[in-house]
């Protein structure tokens, strides 16, 4: 499919919607923080009109972003596309864990491939589910999650929704890897 040109005011549209979407903003609550219409603020993310410097400052600044950030994060909206060859793999050096990351950067859920090996345990304090909804999918083997005083046991096809933050333990007790969808959100 081939790929359409780059439009400002739709990546602009777009970005805006995202940044109010994932705040749980509605139109009324943006347009109190920014100072816009919402009328106004309607046009622009359904790409009708075309924001100026002053308006675009307001909404940035209601989302406590720079215009710059602001700006640059819509240029990126063009990436949407990630090709498996270009999405970024890294491999721990010590249990040969492989986390493969999906999504393109600043999508509003982030999603992981992971193969955990078999024997494998991988141990996470609570701070690093501090600030994300986190779901967990298993593709294919066994894995079980110890967060905090409670073991799950996940076979192929379960998916678990994370608790609270809680120091977790991912482990695959079987012989062959286990392969799961991690898809994290920010809270």
């Amino acid at each position: 499919m081939p790929q359409t040109a780059f439009d400002p005011v739709q990546a602009i549209a777009a970005r805006l919607k995202l940044e109010r979407e994932s705040r749980a903003w509605s139109l009324a609550d943006l347009a109190e923080q920014a100072g816009v219409s919402k009328a106004m603020i309607s046009k622009i993310e359904r790409g009708e009109a075309s924001p100026t410097a002053t308006v675009l400052g307001r909404l940035s600044g209601a989302f406590g972003l720079p215009l710059s950030v602001l700006l640059a994060l819509a240029e990126s909206q063009q990436d949407r596309l990630v090709p498996q060859q270009q999405q970024p793999v890294w491999t721990d050096p010590e249990t040969g864990y492989t986390r493969r990351a999906l999504s393109p950067r600043e999508a509003p859920v982030e999603l992981l491939e992971v193969i955990l090996p078999p024997g494998v345990r991988v141990p996470y304090p609570a701070s690093a589910f501090a600030f994300q909804y986190q779901q967990i999918w298993l593709l294919s083997g066994r894995l079980d999650f110890q967060e905090g005083a409670v073991l799950h046991h996940l076979g192929q096809g379960d998916c678990l929704m994370l608790g609270p933050p809680a120091d977790c333990v991912f482990f695959n007790p079987s012989q062959e890897p286990a392969r799961y969808l991690v898809a994290l959100s920010r809270r």
